[in-house]
This record gives C-alpha cells, sequence and structure tokens, in this order.
C-alpha cells in the first residue's frame, strides 16, 4: 500500500473536522444530505458529461494505483545489468544476450533488447521504444486528468450548493432557528466542494502524474542503456552515462564503483 496517501487523508480530516471542534463548530451539522448530493453527485455527473466512458472505466484501476506502491526495478540494478550485458556483449557479441532477454521480466525491457539481439538498427530501437513512452504518457494523463478536473469542479459546485441553501433560507426568514440551519448548511456545501477539490481530487490528480514521471524516467534510462549496448560502448562508459538518472547520493555510489572497478583493472 502507498502509505503517504493514506497519511495524507488522513491529516487532511483531522486537519478540517477536528479543527472545526476546535473552533466549536459541531461535527453534527456535517450531516446535511443535500450537501453531500450536490458536491459527490454533482461532481460525478460533471466528470461524466467531461470524459468518454471508455477513460472513465479506468476510474477504479486508478484508485488502485493512488493506493498501491509503485514496483518499479531499482534503477541502480538497472544500470548494473545494462554493465554486465554491455561487457557479455563486447565480448561474444550482441547475440550471446539472446538467452538474457528471456529472463528479463519487464515486458518494455524484454522487448527493447529483444529488438536490438534481432539486428535492428538503433533509430528504429529508439523510434519504437519513444513511442510506447509516449503511447504510455497520454494514457497517464488522461487518468490524471479526471482527477484534476473533479477539483476544479467540486470547489465550484460547493459555491452551487451554497447558493441553494441561502435560496432556501431567504425563502422563509420568519423561523429564526431554520434560518440558522439553513445558512449553515449552505456553508457545509462550500466546506465539502473545496475539501473534495484541494485534499482529494486535486492531491490525487497530483500524485499519478508522479508516479507517471517515476515510471518514465526508468523507461528512458532503459532506451538508452539498450542503445548503448548497442552501440557497444564500454561498462563504465555506459553507467557513468546512465548515472545522469539517479538522485545525487546513489549517483555517486556508481561513479565510485565504477572508478574502483576501473582502477582495480587498471593496476
Amino acid at each position: 500500500m502507498d502509505i503517504s496517501t493514506l497519511v495524507g487523508i488522513i491529516l487532511g480530516i483531522i486537519a478540517v473536522f477536528v479543527g472545526m471542534v476546535v473552533k466549536g463548530a459541531s461535527l453534527s451539522i456535517l450531516i446535511n444530505p443535500a450537501a453531500f448530493l450536490i458536491i459527490i453527485v454533482g461532481t460525478i455527473a460533471s466528470i461524466a458529461v467531461a470524459f468518454p466512458m471508455s477513460e472513465l472505466k479506468r476510474v477504479p484501476k486508478l484508485f488502485k494505483i493512488l493506493f498501491t506502491e509503485q514496483k518499479l526495478t531499482n534503477e541502480v540494478e538497472i544500470i548494473k545489468m545494462f554493465s554486465q550485458w554491455a561487457d557479455l556483449a563486447r565480448r561474444e557479441g550482441l547475440l550471446a544476450l539472446e538467452s538474457k532477454a528471456s529472463e528479463v521480466e519487464d515486458p518494455f525491457l524484454k522487448n527493447g533488447l529483444t529488438l536490438a539481439v534481432d539486428g535492428q538498427n538503433a533509430d528504429y530501437i529508439r523510434d519504437v521504444l519513444t513511442e510506447e513512452v509516449e503511447a504510455l504518457e497520454e494514457r497517464h494523463a488522461s487518468g490524471a486528468l479526471i482527477f484534476s478536473q473533479a477539483g476544479t469542479y467540486a470547489p465550484t459546485l460547493g459555491v452551487l450548493g451554497a447558493v441553494v441553501g441561502l435560496m432556501a433560507a431567504l425563502g422563509d426568514m420568519n423561523d429564526i432557528d431554520k434560518l440558522g440551519h439553513a445558512i449553515t448548511g449552505a456553508f457545509v456545501a462550500t466546506l465539502l466542494g473545496i475539501f473534495t477539490g484541494y485534499v482529494l481530487w486535486n492531491p490525487f490528480a497530483n500524485k499519478l502524474k508522479r508516479k507517471s514521471a517515476e515510471e518514465v524516467k526508468q523507461k528512458s534510462l532503459m532506451i538508452e542503456g539498450i542503445l548503448s549496448v548497442l552501440e557497444g560502448e564500454a561498462p563504465r562508459v555506459i553507467e557513468q552515462k546512465l548515472a545522469s538518472y539517479l538522485p545525487t547520493e546513489e549517483r555517486r555510489k556508481i561513479t565510485d564503483e565504477s572508478g574502483a572497478g576501473g582502477n582495480g583493472k587498471e593496476s
């Protein structure tokens, strides 16, 4: 499970609703079916109008992505693997990597390595793999857009709910108790709209974008690694080139190991 998503939601609920209690507001005022109807059902209706059903069918899967820890191969291990493949290819030729391709579990990496072993040129491999990454980015962007649009619609629907509530309140001003209850209900709609928009939907969209960016970065690393092996670059050169995709600390580990290995061979 992606703990940060769950922790963020819990902290958001605590910040808003415990804050209400501290301010002296009763949580019972949130029991307002009309406000929930306008905000929740209204947001769903807006999204249904804005997106085709083919994209909306992916929403359950998107929620699964949000609450599931992203399982990506360790990039340091990927770089070391390319270094080993480069060494093997330089000693025995690209065909020696055919058995390695069958051992690769990642479909993207397996496809790229297979293309290289089959003798495809570098430009063709780059085009094929880049198109696959672009298609992946487009799918991920459309998923994130659903939530970002929900984050746009919900606060506005909150304003709509407030207007409806105030209309009901001003329609009968003889009963002061009912007037106060109606005004409170109006602002509950605004609260729900802002809360869902800026604590749930927009952050969900950002989380999907971040996860997509991490996956795209790793696939870009794989493309460069495959092409470097194809072009016969030295293992040490490949490690130094691909280390640019890593954070500073991990990059230092790769370059230090590469330098130590190089010194050992030279001595």
